[in-house]
């Protein structure tokens, strides 16, 4: 848990937000008014893909920080891939006054009834991931912590206009992709997690501890209690499903920034 400042020494936590404006190269007037962070390996194609919408783009001073305008709202985006890459964009927007912050990316289906290309938005998401509990907003006998609800209904509303079907289930953020066995799949199912991903519970404990809104909106692609990892096959519709609900979570994303 983060604890108060040092009266000896002072590190990166206890920067303030003139000091992290100074580091950026932003006047208090640029601070966006929202964030976007994305779960990806392919930093360079979503990237592009995704800067493509906005205008007046830069990359801020600190790498892969890019700073831009979605009809005349200031948005960050940034390609993040695993909580500890997470957690310095919550953390850094948070201290400046960011009052709204995304997660888009792929989960992990464990609910049988999720399919490739749907998209969870959850309400509540558990935390195995090493980061969200340094934050002190993670219920202490369920790890959970909640999204922001109404921001999660722009989401699916946004989401549902395009028709993408969405769902709710009981989250789980976890360390890595390779670090996973098939007996834990069995042990996450049996707890009634139904879906996992790297990065949503980091960012709604982040923006809790701040005080900002937080949604994620992750695209269905594995199909774990199926067996089915990103390394097999889809089918020419599941590969449709799949790179549409990928355009439209961006998109909703935006749409929830103004």
């Amino acid at each position: 848990m983060i604890t108060p400042p040092s009266a000896n020494h002072r590190a990166v936590m206890d920067l303030g937000r003139e000091e992290w404006l100074d580091a950026l190269g932003m006047d208090a007037a640029d601070i966006p008014k929202a964030v976007i962070m994305e779960g990806s390996w392919w930093r360079a194609q979503r990237t592009e893909w995704r800067l493509s919408y906005l205008d007046d783009v830069r990359e801020l001073a600190f790498p892969d920080m890019f700073y831009g305008f979605w009809q005349g709202t200031p948005i960050v985006y940034s390609c993040v891939y695993g909580a500890p890459r997470a957690v310095e964009l919550a953390h850094l927007f948070g201290v400046l006054g960011t009052p709204r912050m995304v997660m888009i990316g792929t989960c992990g289906g464990l609910d049988p009834g999720l399919a490739t290309g749907d998209v969870v938005v959850p309400s509540q998401a558990v935390a195995q991931e090493g980061v969200a509990h340094l934050y002190g907003t993670v219920a202490e006998n369920t790890g959970i912590v909640p999204s922001d609800p109404d921001l999660n209904a722009l989401g699916r509303a946004a989401l549902e206009s395009r028709g993408i079907r969405t769902a709710d289930s009981l989250h789980l953020t976890w360390s890595s992709i390779f670090a996973q066995s098939g007996a834990m799949v069995e042990e996450w199912r049996e707890n009634g997690y139904g879906s996992v991903d790297m990065e949503a519970t980091t960012l709604f404990a982040v923006a809790k501890h701040f005080g900002y809104a937080a949604t994620a909106l992750l695209v269905v692609w594995d199909q774990l209690t199926a067996d089915r990892s990103f390394l097999d096959p889809l089918t020419a519709e599941e590969q449709t499903r799949l790179n549409t609900a990928n355009t439209a979570v961006f998109e909703a994303a935006l749409k929830t920034s103004t």
